[in-house]
């Protein structure tokens, strides 16, 4: 599936990295940063967590909550939370439900091999549940002014 600027996002329901559920509905009326990666605790996932993570407040300020996906467990993510002391939920979508129904999963190139993988895709998601943003060519250490540049 291709979501588009101005598509309503999928509905979806997850669980974080306590088992606590967590919906599209749980932020109406709020503006939603929602990133999707690959894997807990590799270089390029931990840079884009951590630049969120510097920037976390000045997203709340400007009325935005900030939520990762990727198909690690809530164990992974736990760990990942407390070792790096990330203040945002992590969605585990190990069977690719949320992943998929957002069209982040799809084929990847590696060395000239193909396989199936997560697309580090980032969707900015207005308080209606619009989405106003897509990026597919994620700045992973400087992605909080990838975003601040498009919502000029």
């Amino acid at each position: 599936m291709q979501l588009n600027i101005g598509d309503k996002a999928p509905d979806f329901k997850g669980v974080d990295q306590n088992g606590k559920s967590i919906s599209l509905s749980d932020f109406k009326g709020k503006n939603l940063i929602m990133y999707f990666y690959p894997k807990d605790n590799t270089p390029g996932c931990t840079a884009e967590a951590c630049d969120l993570r510097d920037n976390y407040e000045m997203w709340i300020e400007r009325g935005y909550a900030v939520v990762g996906v990727s198909p690690d467990s809530e164990q992974s993510h736990k760990k990942f939370i407390d070792k790096y002391d990330l203040p945002f939920p992590l969605i585990a979508d190990t069977d690719k439900t949320i992943i998929k129904d957002f069209g982040a999963w799809g084929l990847k190139k590696l060395y000239g091999r193909e396989y199936e993988g997560l697309l580090r895709t980032t969707f900015v998601i207005d308080a209606t549940g619009i989405i106003t943003n897509i990026f597919t060519k994620v700045k992973t250490k400087d992605h909080t002014n990838q975003i601040l540049e498009s919502l000029k």
